[in-house]
């Protein structure tokens, strides 16, 4: 898979289509699919099925990860002819943070279950295509080892928030030396949601000591401990689950934040009007709409349904993004006309990672890139500045 290298400055991000073309002419093909919807079918074929079950699954029956789906099937993009949409300007800034195009790698934990390289993969071909990565508290490695990984590439830091403040305060810190600009804290997640799928496999990652670098390399919660996580994982391991699960945190403990993060922070979970709100009166700098790709709330509103009236609400105080369900380069064309700064794009660079580690990441970021620029300009639009709900048509 060497054909699937780095974007650079000089070529469209459409422009990854004519090389896999011309790999072709070399007897050379795709290793596993080009589209982001069909990754879930042969990453089944890779993976064992407690891996698979915990990435693929969600809530319940499911319902809200088909509801999210079906929310971007109802709006359809209505293409413009004659605008000279040749070339794209694609690129944009959130937060303080440039990137190529409108998508970040969503915060995914335990990304080892899939390949063995893990979230060190996933930083590497993240910063080698200049496309923000938001690590994960559940990582596999540490958040020193995943920037080191990265390199000079731009790197968020997603929380998920510890019952014991001393804890939360050490990671922040860690986290700011090791150059992660913008804190994203994940509200969702305080318990995990009933998921069949994991359920029937009795799968869970961090009870294996998956997931929990962050914390077991972390000195506050190792002086928690009577010993270390090296002499006594059991203990290490049941200590992290009590912390990091099981309680829900309020809308007043939110200074906690600011008094350790002096950077840009962001509140990822956010699926009501009202919710939107508080996090603008609260003084925040962004909300994620997200429904955790339907991993937490059986039956729940779909990402994309709430996104508007979120952005009609909030949009000018504060940066909304959007996650849960983002597939494909339309998808991001559809949720970036509805008011999402930027995307958050989760499972199928995780199937990425599966299929082929650092290359397979790349081939599937590249891969909604072109998909994303070439679908802006094929539909008329000349910059993602000018995306608005006028290009889009609600079935």
């Amino acid at each position: 898979m060497e054909g699937f290298g780095q974007v650079t400055s000089t070529q469209p991000l459409g422009g990854y289509q004519n090389e896999l073309y011309l790999q072709g002419l070399g007897g050379t093909v795709p290793e596993f699919s080009t589209d982001g919807a069909a990754l879930e079918e042969s990453a089944r074929e890779v993976l064992a099925p407690g891996p698979f079950g915990y990435v693929a699954g969600g809530a319940g029956s499911g319902a809200t990860m088909r509801a999210n789906r079906e929310a971007f099937d109802r709006w359809r993009i209505v293409p413009r002819m004659l605008t000279d949409a040749t070339t794209r300007e694609v690129s944009t800034s959130v937060l303080g943070t440039p990137m190529p195009a409108p998508v970040l790698l969503a915060p995914v934990g335990v990304q080892s279950i899939v390949h063995p390289d893990g979230e060190l993969a996933t930083a590497r071909a993240a910063g080698q295509l200049g496309v923000p990565m938001v690590l994960s508290t559940a990582s596999s490695n540490t958040l020193e080892e995943v920037a080191e990984a990265n390199g000079d590439g731009p790197r968020w830091f997603q929380l998920y928030w510890p019952n014991e403040p001393e804890v939360g305060a050490s990671i922040l810190q860690r986290a700011k030396k090791a150059g992660y600009s913008t804190l994203v804290v994940t509200l969702d997640t305080w318990t995990l949601a009933w998921r069949p799928r994991d359920l029937d496999q009795s799968y869970l990652p961090f009870l294996r000591a998956t997931g929990v670098a962050n914390s077991f390399s972390d000195p506050a919660f190792r002086a928690g401990l009577e010993k270390t996580p090296e002499e006594d994982p059991q203990a290490a391991i049941l200590r992290w689950v009590s912390m990091f699960t099981g309680t829900d945190k309020r809308w007043d403990q939110l200074p906690f934040l600011r008094e350790h993060w002096d950077g840009p922070i962001v509140l990822k979970g956010v699926q009501h009007v009202d919710d939107a709100r508080y996090a603008a009166d609260a003084g925040v700098d962004g909300i994620v709409v997200s429904n955790h790709g339907g991993r937490q709330v059986d039956g729940a509103i779909a990402s994309l349904e709430a996104l508007p009236g979120i952005v009609n609400a909030v949009g000018d105080r504060l940066a909304v993004l959007f996650d849960s369900g983002v597939r494909t380069g339309a998808d991001v064309v559809k949720a970036l006309c509805l008011g999402a700064q930027a995307i958050l794009l989760g499972r199928p660079y995780v199937y990425g990672l599966a299929h082929a580690g650092e290359s397979g990441v790349r081939h599937v970021v590249r891969s909604l890139l072109a998909d994303f620029d070439l679908t802006m300009g094929l539909s008329g639009n000349r910059s993602v500045a000018g995306l608005n709900p006028d290009v889009l048509h609600r079935d």
